[in-house]
């Protein structure tokens, strides 16, 4: 005697795609409504893995099964309401990572300082340097300057060409946005991470 079959009642979530596996997740829990949750007559299918159209939610529901996967509603307020036929948990995980992703290119950079003095040999430079293109490259700032004590002020050339120097060394990952400026007895100059422009660009 055959066994009579499982009736179609998944809750939301999947553990791994597919219909009859994955771990149990609250309904309150779920961010769409997905399976026997979409209690409307019929849906709007859509996606790559389906012929796009009008179902009734029945057949959508089987369609899903078929493929063990789930059906989502993405359009809710749709008439009628939009869905896909896909992996709940691996949607929510791709979501959950972008929005990751986002965020960390949202985050505020900082302002990081290089000090120098006119007479800054050059082992203090390059030092100096490779501090500075560490915090370049983690997408902050990097001011530097150099600090004129008493009569050291009448070296401002000689500042001047260590800024301009340091601006040169960097040049590969460091945008300098102005050019080294005299504020009392500080010369400073502003340089911001060349990568991420050109990330933003190209994700344009």
């Amino acid at each position: 005697m055959a066994l009579p079959q499982r009736p179609f009642n998944r809750p939301p979530g999947s553990g791994g795609g597919g219909f009859n596996r994955g771990r149990f997740i609250p309904k309150k829990e779920a961010e769409h409504r997905i399976n026997n949750y979409i209690r409307v007559p019929q849906v709007r299918l859509v996606g790559d893995n389906v012929e796009v159209g009008v179902y009734s939610t029945q057949e959508a529901l089987r369609m899903a099964q078929d493929q063990q996967l789930d059906l989502v509603e993405i359009s809710p307020n749709a008439d009628p309401p939009v869905c896909k036929i896909i992996d709940y948990n691996k949607f929510l995980y791709d979501k959950k990572k972008k929005e990751k992703e986002m965020k960390a290119k949202a985050k505020v950079s900082e302002v990081k300082e290089i000090r120098f003095t006119p007479n800054t040999d050059d082992h203090d430079f390059d030092f100096k340097s490779r501090h500075a293109e560490g915090f370049l490259k983690d997408g902050n700032k990097v001011k530097a300057y150099v600090q004129f004590k008493g009569r050291a002020i009448q070296f401002k050339e000689r500042g001047e060409l260590l800024l301009l120097k340091f601006a040169e060394r960097l040049q590969e990952i460091g945008q300098a946005e102005s050019l080294p400026k005299l504020e009392g007895k500080r010369m400073s100059i502003m340089l911001a991470p060349k990568g991420k422009k050109k990330k933003e660009k190209e994700g344009e």
